[in-house]
Order: C-alpha cells, then sequence, then structure tokens
C-alpha cells in the first residue's frame, strides 16, 4: 500500500471561501478517481504551534494507483485552479506500508 500526505500552509490573504472551495473539490475526487482506497483531508486542529494550515492523506493499493491519482487530469486541474493561488508552502511524502 502506498500512503500519500501533503502538508498545505495558506497565504496569509487566502480567504476563507478559498480554502472552502479547495475543501469541496478535494470532496470529489474519490468518486473521480476510483483507484483511491482511503481518503481524509482537513484543516490543522489547532493543537500545536507551527504546523501547516490543511492535510490530506491518501490510501492507494500500489504505486502504480498513486501514479494515476498523482497524474489525474481533474486533480491537476484542481491544484492549479484552487491550490496554487492560495499556497505559501508544501510538503509531501508517499510512504510504502
Amino acid at each position: 500500500m502506498i500512503r500519500h500526505v501533503v502538508l498545505f500552509t495558506w497565504t496569509d490573504d487566502a480567504s476563507d471561501e478559498q480554502k472552502a472551495r479547495v475543501a469541496a473539490e478535494l470532496e470529489k475526487l474519490p468518486a473521480a478517481i476510483p483507484q483511491i482506497r482511503a481518503y481524509a483531508f482537513g484543516p490543522d486542529a489547532g493543537i500545536n504551534h507551527g504546523n501547516h494550515d490543511f492535510a490530506v492523506v491518501a490510501d492507494f493499493d500500489d504505486l502504480d494507483d498513486y501514479v494515476i491519482y498523482r497524474d489525474d487530469p481533474g486533480h491537476q486541474a484542481l491544484i492549479a485552479e484552487y491550490i496554487k493561488p492560495i499556497l505559501a508552502c508544501r510538503a509531501a511524502v508517499q510512504l510504502s506500508l
């Protein structure tokens, strides 16, 4: 199994509407990309100072399924249209479990 974890820090001028739109668009991906086995995302809980603002965790059966998700045109459009305009910082990792 491959677990993909991505963390976002939003720009200071990112609006609540823009952040909500990111979540709304991410919610559509599991129905559009059947290779996704598990999918969770949301804003940081605010427990520790200095964390990123938002996280996405996605599980895939194997590397090929992850690559399909990564390269999916709808996923790439979501990144370009909704995430990049408000993105200050991104960190990601893929774990083989």
